[in-house]
């Protein structure tokens, strides 16, 4: 891939001519909410549960960098799939790179190669894509364009984007402490409002959450979250609905964000405008990964 290191992406410029509304999600399918009285944790950071995630975001742009493990499990009309991804972010710089794999084909066919996803300021780099773009190609979406504010679009929600929902906190309260993967965290249960995290998000954040807040079903995202003794988030389940464009009703999305090694080395080139494909690609959540026939 040609491309440029990551110091050198305040240079970067968008292909020309794409028109991109959605992408992975719902591809392959065509929770409750858990809210509480607001409590003192005994836990982590102990005080109020809301201050303390509305704080868990600088957290991890306070660790630098994390390994991610990411699952995406939709659910419509009855059918039910689970989307995967796997790989490294680089919070200061709020870059990031992921393998994600899709399911079989309802049919049983093979399975779809790994879509590589870059995740880069205001924007997703996706090759792998289908839908006729060249193998060589880059696609990439402005996630402010998206409904979702590319917490679901990518088949992997954006782990810093995830972490920025938890500004908009409204009620939480203290479950437990437990284990992740080893580690002592705390875990926190509640409900957040996409419309307040985009008021309180970062720069790079703020016009996706604002999107998402108005294009989800609810602004409501009920959450699950388990913080280690500095306050990083650990594990992050976080559940969106938002409407099918192809049949009635809505599409349940379950998203999980895991967060291990932090401190571990990121290195992301982000692709040559000459390498982005600049046809015209129109999908919207719901679609296959390959787009319109």
């Amino acid at each position: 891939m040609v491309g440029r290191e990551r110091e050198r992406r305040d240079r970067a410029r968008a292909g020309g001519g794409l028109v991109v509304a959605g992408s992975v999600v719902c591809a392959c399918l065509a929770g409750a909410a858990c809210s509480g009285p607001e409590s003192v944790a005994q836990g982590a950071e102990g005080g109020d549960p809301v201050a303390v995630l509305h704080r868990a975001a600088d957290r991890l742009v306070a660790a630098g960098s994390a390994k991610t493990r990411t699952a995406m499990e939709m659910a419509s009309g009855g059918t039910r799939v689970t989307i995967r991804g796997e790989g490294v972010y680089d919070f200061g710089g709020r870059l990031g790179q992921l393998k994600v794999r899709l399911p079989q084909d309802p049919a049983g066919s093979s399975e779809h190669r790994p879509i590589t996803e870059l995740l880069a300021p205001g924007a997703l780099f996706m090759k792998n894509r289908g839908a006729g773009v060249p193998d060589d190609k880059w696609v990439r979406v402005d996630t402010a364009s998206l409904s979702d504010g590319n917490l679901v679009t990518g088949g992997a929600t954006d782990p810093l984007a995830a972490a920025e929902v938890l500004r908009g906190t409204r009620k939480a309260a203290f479950v437990e402490r437990t284990e992740v993967a080893g580690t002592e965290v705390t875990h926190y249960r509640g409900t957040a409002d996409l419309a307040r995290a985009a008021r309180a998000a970062s720069d790079g954040n703020r016009k996706a959450l604002a999107a998402a807040a108005e294009g989800f079903a609810t602004a409501e995202v009920p959450f699950d979250v388990y913080l280690d003794d500095e306050g990083r988030v650990r594990k992050l389940r976080q559940r969106f609905s938002f409407s099918n464009a192809h049949q009635e009703g809505t599409v349940e999305v379950a998203s999980t964000t895991l967060l291990f090694d932090f401190g571990a080395p990121v290195r992301v080139r982000l692709p040559e405008e000459r390498d982005i494909y600049a046809g015209r690609i129109s999908a919207e959540p719901g679609e296959a990964v390959g787009g319109k026939d």
